[in-house]
């Protein structure tokens, strides 16, 4: 009983951080938008690893957002049984979500504690 009012509890608080996260406007930049004041990188490797984040964040918000559609297709498809099933598919796909929403926004200030003086 205790093990389900956490986990409801848990899912509750990744919901609302999946909301702030894909609320804030960070999610909007792109690594190249950032401007450095001091640093010793060479541009042109920042420019990649730039491209290569950008790539595999929009891949993976792509991904989730398929993925999702098709859980919810087969969700309101399926029997009781199969309702059941999805339900405990749901949240390690939401834990996948929320860290494909924030992994730009933990890069992203990663990038500014390191680069910033």
């Amino acid at each position: 009983m205790k093990a389900k009012k956490i986990v409801k509890i848990l899912a509750m608080v990744l919901v609302m951080l999946m909301m702030l996260m894909t609320a804030t406007n960070v999610l909007a930049l792109s690594p190249s938008d950032i401007s450095t004041t001091s640093t010793n990188a060479d541009p042109e490797i920042q420019s990649f690893g730039g491209k290569i984040l950008s790539a595999i964040t929009t891949a993976g918000i792509i991904l989730s957002v398929i993925v999702l559609a098709v859980l919810g297709i087969k969700y309101m498809l399926g029997s009781a049984e199969e309702k059941a099933e999805y339900k405990k598919t749901l949240m390690p796909y939401l834990v996948g979500a929320v860290f494909i929403f924030a992994a730009s926004t933990i890069a992203n200030i990663v990038y500014n504690f390191v680069v910033t003086p």
